[in-house]
């Protein structure tokens, strides 16, 4: 691990390099043309709702059955 704080002048004149080039929308990163970067995550959109539903049911039921007694 390098634990160094301050570059060297040649390490800071490439990282200056790096940042102040433009991005390139035309050539994006190598990682967004990959099939999983571009699938959205439809297959589970219900779970969220189902979870929120049963917890309710839960709540309910619980409440109900406190105030019964």
């Amino acid at each position: 691990m390098d634990t160094r704080e301050s570059k060297t002048p040649e390490e800071e004149r490439e990282h200056f390099k790096e940042v102040s080039q433009p991005e390139d929308y035309e050539h994006p990163e190598p990682d967004e043309d990959q099939p999983e970067a571009r699938q959205s995550p439809q297959r589970l959109t219900w779970v969220l709702p189902a979870i929120i539903v049963v917890v309710a049911v839960v709540i309910i039921g619980l409440l109900v059955i406190g105030l019964g007694d």
